[in-house]
């Protein structure tokens, strides 16, 4: 069954100066049966980090041993975290109407549209930049185009990954990379 988001932004190819890199962890793949359990936007402006965002999730269901082996997140850290009703509508006034950017930037996005509606009635309207499809017009030779692939072609330290604030940090870095070798070619 396919999910209609009618308000969902649209995906573009482009490179602002100006936006929001956002990272979502998820107790799973599907946002009609999983949660959001962590939540991390950084806003740049001139590509310069000015701001954050960062917070956990408390989730309904216990999360998966998996995911806390993926993550490092534990049922133990999100006991106290605050309701997805308290949070996500302070990541939406926090992200306002910035061009969000992120690696397979589609699946936060659908996580996040899907949430903000159910929990607060709230349509994430704002388009986005995945750095996935930027790498693959950048980097056609690479084996594959994962964020880790991607940084440790630039190089770029990967050490706490599978964290939202460190999954921006490092998607950050991948998009000024692949902003400079685009923007060279032409």
């Amino acid at each position: 069954m396919k999910i209609i988001r009618l308000y969902k932004g649209e995906s573009l190819f482009t490179f602002p100066d100006d936006y929001t890199v956002v990272d979502i962890e998820t107790s799973g793949l599907y946002p009609s049966s999983s949660e959001i359990i962590e939540i991390s936007a950084l806003k740049y402006r001139n590509d310069a980090l000015t701001d954050s965002f960062v917070s956990f999730l408390k989730p309904k269901i216990p999360v998966d041993p998996f995911i806390t082996d993926l993550t490092g997140i534990s049922n133990e850290m999100l006991s106290s975290a605050p309701d997805p009703r308290d949070v996500l509508p302070k990541f939406y006034d926090f992200v306002g109407d910035d061009i969000l950017i992120g690696h397979n930037v589609n699946f936060d996005v659908n996580f996040l549209y899907d949430n903000l509606l159910s929990y607060n009635e709230l349509y994430l309207k704002n388009s986005f930049v995945d750095v996935l499809r930027l790498s693959r017009k950048a980097l056609p030779f690479l084996p594959n185009h994962r964020q880790m692939t991607i940084a440790e072609y630039y190089g770029i330290q990967t050490s706490g990954s599978h964290r939202a604030q460190k999954d921006c940090e490092i998607c950050q870095e991948n998009y000024l990379h692949i902003k400079k070798a685009l923007t060279e070619k032409r």
